[in-house]
């Protein structure tokens, strides 16, 4: 019966993907530097893996610092005929990289990160493209918005590889230059390329421009897409404070919080406030439905005033006939089940449950809603930060539902242009650790989380 539940499982998610079985799509960025390019692609990529599509970033940026690791504005200039000859040769790298990785069989979804800015080029990706019977999506971002992009330009001269250890004065005004070179020859698309697939994306996606999208899968990848931003933000996680579940092992249920978990619950506004939230920063508090949470974030709306919202899709992992057991009970009434679930974890359906796949499949609106948000703190469960955090740092899906998450620990999560950075504020409370590792005894671990302060990763 347990294997029938993962054989299920898999099913229902084989409904998502069924239309990509013989899909091969090549997602085209488009835009001057600075404008969220690749910030967009790895976040599609890392949206794509998630929801079990396989999808790789091609930045032929990459391809180009093989020969010309940090190079200065003149090599873009586009009468510098040697720059023009070694970009030439990167994209041509990468174009020929992509086309064997589908080649494998194993691809449906790449992204080839890069300005694609002329007509020229963008004319030779899609002969390519056709060439090899790959779809060509091309996703242009424009933005005018001074303000954000100079935000772009400080983010670019940080984190970029091609200003690693520069004074960071100095790279934002080289920069400025290579953007100026773009600007010399940068062709948006228009009419004259009505015969492509694309999406335009408009300061932020304020106005959005959908052209010949002809599939499930690029409508989805589109719809995605066109709920991304590239303001600067943050997202916090935490998990409810330590419950009275929590302390005798069970799982599951709608328990209230303990003692500590009330501590940690008080804690928490000074814990937002030590991560770092600039002055007059709003940010929007979201729970589940279930008491431990909303008890949790109580002291957040009443101290901060911000926003609150109570989602049911963030409610915990539905345990099914498990539900209020502690897993020594589980493995002595189940057992079966227990293997089969320690097996194959992401695909295990409790009886009368769900899965992690279950899971991602119903917080995907929650994603694309905190995708179109800017500051959000999730307070929420274990399982359910799991699928979250692995959304944001490209967790593969076998190895999510193994991750530990601690009690009465804030998660800060900064999304980047090449990544998303992580912090994490470990409150001076103790509580149980409910973190159980593959093949390990279900015996519950009571004793008390070791103190600490402040972490980075």
């Amino acid at each position: 019966m347990s294997s029938k539940s993962v054989i299920r499982s898999q099913q229902q998610h084989k409904v998502f993907i069924a239309s990509s079985d013989d899909t091969k799509i090549c997602v085209v960025m488009v835009g001057l530097p600075a404008r969220g390019k690749s910030l967009i692609a790895g976040k599609a990529m890392r949206y794509l893996g998630w929801v079990g599509i396989p999808a790789r970033v091609f930045n032929v940026g990459g391809y180009r610092r093989f020969n010309t690791p940090q190079p200065e504005a003149t090599f873009f200039d586009p009468h510098n005929e040697e720059g023009e000859r070694m970009r030439r040769a990167a994209a041509e790298a990468a174009m020929s990289d992509m086309i064997q990785w589908f080649n494998t069989g194993k691809g449906v979804v790449a992204i080839l990160d890069a300005t694609n800015s002329t007509k020229e080029r963008r004319n030779w990706i899609y002969e390519k493209c056709h060439e090899a019977d790959i779809e060509a999506l091309f996703v242009e971002s424009i933005c005018d918005d001074e303000d954000l992009i100079m935000t772009n330009i400080k983010e670019v001269k940080t984190t970029s590889p091609d200003y690693k250890g520069q004074d960071p004065e100095v790279a934002a005004l080289d920069f400025r230059n290579r953007i100026r070179n773009y600007e010399k020859v940068y062709e948006t698309i228009d009419d004259n390329e009505k015969h492509y697939t694309y999406v335009k994306l408009i300061n932020v996606g304020s106005t959005v421009i959908i052209n010949q999208i002809k599939d499930y899968l690029s409508s989805r990848l589109v719809y995605y897409i066109q709920n991304l931003h590239i303001k600067p933000r943050s997202i916090w996680l935490s998990r409810h404070g330590e419950s009275e579940f929590n302390l005798t092992g069970r799982i599951g249920g709608d328990s209230n919080i303990s003692e500590r978990g009330e501590a940690y619950a008080r804690a928490l506004p000074e814990l937002l406030r030590k991560s770092g939230v600039p002055d007059n920063t709003k940010i929007v508090i979201w729970t589940s439905t279930l008491r431990r949470t909303i008890q949790t974030a109580r002291h957040l709306k009443s101290e901060t005033g911000y926003e609150k919202l109570e989602w049911k899709a963030l409610d915990e992992l539905d345990s099914g006939v498990c539900d209020g057991l502690t897993y020594e009970q589980i493995a002595e009434k189940y057992p079966e089940d227990f293997a089969a679930r320690d097996e194959d974890k992401y695909n295990y359906r409790y009886r009368g449950g769900e899965s992690y796949r279950d899971v991602v499949i119903r917080l995907e609106p929650i994603i694309m809603e905190l995708e179109r948000s800017e500051n959000v703190i999730i307070v929420t469960h274990q399982a359910v930060l799991r699928c979250i955090y692995a959304y944001f740092m490209n967790v593969p899906q076998e190895q999510s539902p193994w991750m530990e998450v601690p009690l009465h620990t804030l998660i800060k999560l900064t999304p980047r242009a090449y990544g998303t950075e992580e912090q994490r504020f470990k409150a001076d409370i103790p509580a149980v650790s409910t973190w159980r590792g593959k093949g390990t005894s279900a015996k519950h671990q009571d004793f008390p989380a070791e103190k600490g302060t402040e972490t980075k990763h």
